[in-house]
């Protein structure tokens, strides 16, 4: 049962859809404008949540904790130059960061290693391999897919043992599990414990910063490639350091006092790169706030012509139907009726496109990840926010049209053509 009060506004909507019905194709072309700019703004804010969410997925990575700092590759003449003023990045520098700062909790180091030959029984693998500290798990979030991580006693015995990223495993076992194996990195073997699970494809990229490598990576203990592994003699001892900040430092902050610690060790020799991933993500969100806003526009520019539309067919039907109002205040309605029958008319073209523009918005989402490769995060405020604007376009773009109708003359507009 509808309750008495609503059967007025029920009925003055089913006249505004018998209304609407007559003119299909005058209809279907005022909502596009309504479809297309709701449409826009559901899949542009969908779109900026899931490039949003991914941004932090990926920083996670890298630990937004962490502060890094990469040895930096120059050509061999340059590097020649900058070893007579600095030894290039070492574990030194990790212990005197460590030693100096009372932000750094914690540090880990890597050492890439130069392959030319990994294979296994089963297969063989182009991947890299490193060396790597007891810690640098503990300050990387990779995930175990099998087995365990290397540890304090790998690093102090100079065990022969690897952990293989996800990649490395399927390419030298494809067929079972790699636990247990032997696998040949250049003239060593090593007995696999462990296998990663990458969140990452090789390849992805994050401000400039790679992820996802570890997929393509062998692990073995620092201790084991310093001692077994030939080092080239201008080459450094490290890769990269990762320091780990106590909870609520500053990152740039200490990002600008481990810079001057280095340029102090380094000579002023700029032989390393610093990288703060919570820099990095606060770039990527200001970026992403610059997209949003852009978009934003542009799909309320779409909005607004879809208002100019539903206040142009508004106008259209007012001439259209003048003997209907004359007629309709020759029997007793007022002006505040003829009003609201044309305010509800805009509005129910509003809601009209607003409804097709959700379902609009939600299909160019998909397409857009499917085709792009671009996340997509659901947002029910985008959905809220956007349905809301364009039922609000719909009201205000038809208040003129309405008051046009109502304060036609009854008798001039019953006279009328």
């Amino acid at each position: 049962m509808v309750p008495d009060g609503w059967r007025p506004v029920l009925l003055t909507f089913a006249d505004a859809l018998s209304e609407l019905s007559q003119h299909k194709l005058r209809t279907l072309l005022t909502l596009l404008g309504m479809i297309f700019g709701v449409g826009a703004v559901i899949a542009m804010l969908n779109i900026g949540k899931g490039a949003e969410r991914e941004a932090l997925r990926m920083i996670e990575t890298m630990g937004l904790n962490n502060l890094i700092v990469q040895a930096e590759d120059v050509p061999d003449d340059e590097l020649y130059e900058q070893r007579k003023q600095s030894s290039g990045l070492s574990l030194r520098d990790g212990e005197a960061a460590l030693g100096t700062f009372g932000f750094v909790s914690a540090f880990a180091a890597q050492k890439s290693l130069s392959t030319y030959s990994v294979f296994s029984a089963y297969g063989k693998s182009d991947a890299s391999a490193s060396g790597v500290s007891a810690d640098n798990f503990a300050l990387s979030p990779f995930k175990l897919n099998a087995g365990r991580l290397l540890g304090p006693e790998d690093e102090s015995t100079l065990a022969q043992v690897a952990v293989l990223g996800e990649s490395v495993a399927g390419q030298l076992f494809p067929d079972h599990s790699a636990l247990g194996e032997m696998v040949k990195v250049n003239h060593l073997w090593f007995r696999v414990v462990g296998v990663l699970d990458s969140p990452f494809v090789d390849g992805a990229e994050f401000e400039g910063v790679k992820l996802g490598t570890e997929q393509n990576q062998i692990f073995i203990p620092l201790s084991t490639a310093d001692q077994r592994f030939a080092r080239e003699t201008l080459a450094p001892e490290l890769s990269e350091l990762k320091f780990r900040l106590v909870s609520g430092t500053d990152a740039r902050e200490a990002a600008r006092a481990l810079t001057h610690l280095m340029e102090r060790r380094h000579n002023g020799v700029e032989d390393y790169s610093v990288v703060v991933p919570a820099a990095l993500m606060a770039q990527k969100m200001e970026t992403q706030v610059i997209f949003n806003i852009v978009m934003s526009c542009v799909a309320g520019i779409s909005l607004l012509v879809g208002g100019i539309g539903i206040m142009n067919i508004m106008l259209a039907t007012v001439l259209e139907r003048t003997k209907e109002i004359g007629l309709l205040r020759a029997i007793g309605a007022t002006e505040r009726d003829i009003r609201i029958q044309y305010m509800v008319e805009s509005f129910t073209i509003a809601i009209l496109g607003g409804l097709l523009g959700i379902v609009f918005g939600v299909l160019l989402s998909e397409v857009i990840a499917l085709y792009a490769g671009w996340p997509v995060s659901w947002s029910i405020g985008a959905i809220v926010l956007s349905f809301t604007v364009c039922a609000l376009v719909g009201l205000v773009f038809g208040v003129y049209p309405a008051i046009k109708a109502s304060q036609l003359n009854p008798i001039d507009a019953l006279q009328s053509d």
